[in-house]
């Protein structure tokens, strides 16, 4: 028998080339594809934004003559960036 690879003749019941270490057969198991993972930078880039809008948001509610809006607005955006980091701290503990 030949190697498939370099070509030298190599015993019928040999599983490897020992010149190039090639093997004789295809693998029994093929290899899990490894999925693509997502960079934590946007998510929390996307955490400090909403932090940033909520701050603007509570200075904005001073000013302003119905604070009542813009602090409920700015206490979901806070929530919003709490909920990031926490789903992403979580998913990274797995």
């Amino acid at each position: 028998m030949h190697c498939r690879n370099c070509g030298t003749e190599i015993a019928d019941k040999a599983i490897v080339c020992y010149r190039c270490g090639t093997a004789t057969t295809d693998p029994v198991r093929k290899p899990v594809a490894v999925a693509p993972t997502r960079s934590p930078l946007l998510s929390f880039v996307v955490a400090v934004l909403f932090v940033l809008l909520a701050l603007y948001l509570g200075y904005a509610g001073r000013t302003s003559p119905t604070p009542e809006r813009w602090q409920t607005a700015a206490g979901i955006l806070a929530g919003a960036a709490l909920m990031i980091v926490v789903l992403r701290l979580l998913r990274r503990r797995r």
